[in-house]
């Protein structure tokens, strides 16, 4: 399969913070790849340069081939890069049917009397069939304030969807969900990974090896780790650093 995104010697330096240590990453289309480590080992900071909000101190980005690095996070939005937060990012006052509507009008481009009213029609139908997917039908008339957190978790990656990306970058899914939330968030990123590429970081160890098919270790701003769910399971630098010498599960 081709890399879908591509990082080459990425460095991000914070005065004498090295953030991010020269990360060579490469992510296969269709992958469901997850990114882990301990807190400030460089996840948030990676999400941050791979979508624009922070130009790399040093380094390369690649999406499908196409050189991204130090593009406004608007441009590499149009690209096909999506992205949730770990903390809630909708608009409060909102339906979550406006919230995924206005996410998926921002894909038109510019306006054209035209086309606007068959351009109309589909960001409607459109916003259905993604309400749908996230289990949120019945919920898109209440203002996105009034939803339980879990249904606002889900209507972050709703928007992510809206955009038709064409990777989606998960921050925290799953961040104060109840198990039964959690294991409804598993389910969707399940259902939506068929036609995506997902890079995911997530604390949650179960999360993390029941969803992702790749796991990327990070420490202090390095990879230190690469393999699959059973490799980063077994593998004792990871042991040692992030799962704090636990027994093999």
């Amino acid at each position: 399969m081709a890399a879908i995104l591509e990082t080459k010697g990425l460095v991000m330096q914070f005065g004498a913070l090295r953030a991010i240590d020269h990360i060579d990453l490469s992510i296969e289309e269709g992958e469901l790849r997850a990114i882990i480590g301990p807190n400030g080992a460089g996840k948030s900071t990676f999400f941050n340069l791979v979508t624009g909000f922070l130009g790399p101190t040093r380094g390369s980005i690649f999406l499908k081939g196409h050189e991204i690095t130090g593009l406004r996070p608007d441009q590499i939005s149009k690209r096909g890069i999506a992205r949730s937060y770990q903390v809630t990012n909708l608009f409060p006052n909102l339906t979550a049917y406006e919230n995924v509507r206005i996410a998926a009008q921002s894909t038109m481009g510019t306006f054209n009397p035209l086309i606007h009213f068959t351009a109309i029609r589909e960001v409607a139908e459109r916003t259905h069939k993604i309400l749908d997917i996230l289990n949120l039908s019945e919920r898109s008339g209440f203002t996105a304030s009034t939803l339980s957190h879990g249904e606002q978790r889900r209507l972050e990656i709703a928007l992510g969807l809206a955009t038709s990306p064409l990777l989606l970058l998960l921050d925290e899914p799953t961040a104060g969900m109840s198990p039964t939330e959690t294991d409804e968030i598993i389910h969707l990123i399940k259902k939506i990974s068929n036609d995506l590429t997902i890079i995911i970081v997530e604390h949650d160890m179960k999360v993390v090896m029941e969803l992702a098919q790749k796991i990327s270790v990070l420490h202090y701003g390095k990879v230190i780790a690469e393999g699959s769910p059973d490799q980063i399971r077994n593998n004792e630098m990871v042991l040692e650093v992030y799962l704090g010498g636990k027994a093999k599960r």
